[in-house]
């Protein structure tokens, strides 16, 4: 059921012996077209550039209007007529990869173009009600760097202009969130209305300076940032705390699911394609994770029988939620158990890898303002030039609500070998355009970090029943997601459905529970690209042992897994072919 490429596969195939020598011209051609879109495409998007480290647009936020929109769209149109002009047989193998993923994301960008999902530019996990986070990743080193973010402030309300513009196509269209996510947004909006400048997240980079900074110049900076704040962040936040209390929740989906939007079905069949890059229907996907459900179900009732708990499995659940002898209640205690767990797990990683990548990683706290309505982690990239280490973020609100024995899973997933360990060895791919190094097909990349849970017994992460069973809960959640996703978007599920259904096969705590399915009804298909990634991963793993017997070496197979960066699922499965048929000879 894999989406295929047969052009492509036939290149990954072909021997480079076997084919003739690239063209300089067509080459050179296909380059200048990387080069001048990756550029360009910084341009477009400055607070990408920023996260990437990259400071030329830090003193901007990204043109948000409907007529710019339309533009990039008719570009994007353009840029496809560019590449297949470009004669892909006249390419080195590595080139025609190049183009042929190139040409997949260009592609999916357009195939979307008609559900016009750029009228949904937030829901309660993010989005311009938190814009100011866009600081966290700067590094302000000079002087230049406040004034360049002096002129992001000074331009928010243009921004913002654009995105309530963008929010009222959305409510002409009916695309549009459902009420039950946005409930949310406005508590976060009103976050950023402060009396007292000081006290805006907009205004946290000039509560420092570096030393060489003179206090003159500190103080100047400083009042300039409270005046904008004062004259242009507040105000812009006013107006859309107005705009979204009186115009735009009253107009929200009342129910859940992408099938109420116009083209619903088609739009939430794009969705599951666009994250598992398959051609998987939601039908076959929602069959998946049953079967899945009900095999790690199965793997539960062993642990809970190895512990001599008496009980049913769903009171086995009941008890994990609540025994206080699995949960901190100190939030710094439980931050320093995920960095102690980081610092045990990274010196056993040679030990299934052969390549590890050079740029480290931390581990912090979700900022406060935003935890409460997001999920229990999250990994954020490095710097594209490795100037600025990738970050582990924990959430620590209510750590009376989240599981000790989750630490390992959560860890391995979002850390190491997770996230960074695949994302930071992408970043420092050698010999191949830049949006190779940044491309993020879904499927792979939380495939990978799924799948990376797995290896926690062989890493000794799993080192009591109860840590394992910690693993069993995060792989079952991600089969859930398939169950309750495509129940939510295409089966027309209720919200309270989707919760019954995912309290009755986890033991993950209520308030992680709730977030979940939120994030699920606010986030169409994203959800879907964990399990089918990681079944892929598992899939092409167990077909290298059985293939090659004793000549399997799972280091050498997490390295080719790894070696191309971020790539569809089926291009991922005919490299590991071709590793096999090497291996073989």
């Amino acid at each position: 059921m894999i989406r295929r490429f047969p052009c492509l596969l036939t290149i990954l195939i072909a021997s480079a012996a076997a084919l003739p020598a690239a063209d300089p011209a067509a080459t050179k051609q296909l380059h200048a077209l990387f080069d001048t879109e990756w550029e360009l495409g910084l341009k477009e998007a400055p607070t990408f550039a920023t996260h990437l480290g990259d400071k030329r647009y830090d003193h901007l936020w990204p043109d948000a209007s409907l007529e710019a929109i339309h533009r990039r769209r008719e570009h994007q149109k353009d840029v496809l007529r560019q590449l297949q002009a470009i004669p892909t047989e006249a390419l080195s193998p590595q080139d025609q990869l190049n183009a042929a993923l190139f040409r997949q994301q260009t592609e999916t960008d357009i195939a979307g173009y008609p559900f016009d999902g750029h009228l949904m530019p937030l829901d309660m996990r993010g989005g311009i009600q938190d814009e100011g986070s866009v600081a966290d990743v700067i590094a302000f080193d000079a002087v230049s760097d406040y004034e360049n973010w002096l002129g992001r402030l000074r331009a928010f309300p243009v921004y913002m202009d654009q995105t309530i513009a963008l929010l009222k196509e959305g409510v002409r269209k009916k695309i549009v969130q459902p009420q039950i996510v946005m409930q949310r947004v406005p508590a976060q909006i009103k976050r950023q209305i402060v009396d007292d400048p000081t006290e805006s997240l907009f205004y946290k980079p000039f509560k420092s300076f570096p030393a060489d900074i003179p206090k003159a110049e500190q103080e100047r900076l400083q009042k300039a940032g409270q005046d904008a704040v004062r004259e242009h962040i507040v105000p812009a936040y006013r107006k859309f705390a107005k705009f979204f209390d009186d115009e735009y929740m009253p107009n929200c989906l009342t129910g859940v699911g992408a099938w109420q939007l116009p083209q619903g079905e088609a739009y939430y069949a794009h969705c599951a394609k666009l994250f598992t890059t398959t051609s998987l229907t939601p039908d076959e996907i929602h069959a998946i994770g049953l079967k899945e459900v009900a095999r790690i179900r199965t793997e539960m009732e062993q642990i809970k029988t190895q512990v001599q708990f008496e009980g049913s499995l769903l009171e086995f659940f009941e008890h994990l939620r609540h025994a206080p002898e699995f949960y901190y209640h100190d939030p710094k205690d439980l931050l320093m158990a995920y960095q102690a767990f980081c610092k045990r797990i990274d010196p056993q990683l040679p030990k299934l890898f052969k390549t590890l990548p050079r740029i480290p990683y931390g581990v912090e706290a979700i900022p406060e303002h935003m935890a409460p309505d997001t999920t229990a982690a999250y990994y954020r990239q490095p710097a594209g030039d490795g100037s600025r280490a990738g970050t582990f973020f924990v959430n620590l609100y209510k750590p009376e609500a989240r599981p000790k024995y989750e630490i390992a899973a959560l860890s391995l997933h979002e850390a190491v070998p997770g996230h960074h360990l695949q994302i930071a060895l992408a970043t420092e791919l050698e010999n191949v355009p830049e949006f190779r190094r940044q491309t993020g097909f879904t499927a792979y990349v939380e495939g990978w970090a799924l799948y990376s849970e797995s290896l926690g017994g062989e890493l000794g992460a799993y080192d009591d029943p109860y840590s394992k069973f910690g693993q069993l809960t995060y792989e079952i959640w991600r089969a859930i997601r398939l169950v309750v996703d495509t129940g939510i978007h295409h089966k027309r599920w209720t919200r309270t459905q989707a919760i019954d259904y995912f309290r009755q096969n986890a033991a993950k705590a209520e308030l992680d529970i709730v977030n979940e399915v939120d994030r699920y009804i606010g986030w169409p298909g994203q959800a879907l690209a964990y399990k089918i990634g990681e079944l892929k991963i598992k899939e092409l793993k167990h077909r290298a042992k059985e293939t090659l017997g004793d000549r399997f070496d799972q280091r050498a197979f997490h390295d080719v897994v790894l070696r191309s960066g971020a790539v569809p699922l089926d291009i991922l499965e005919t490299q590991v072919n071709e590793w096999i048929k090497e291996r073989q000879k």
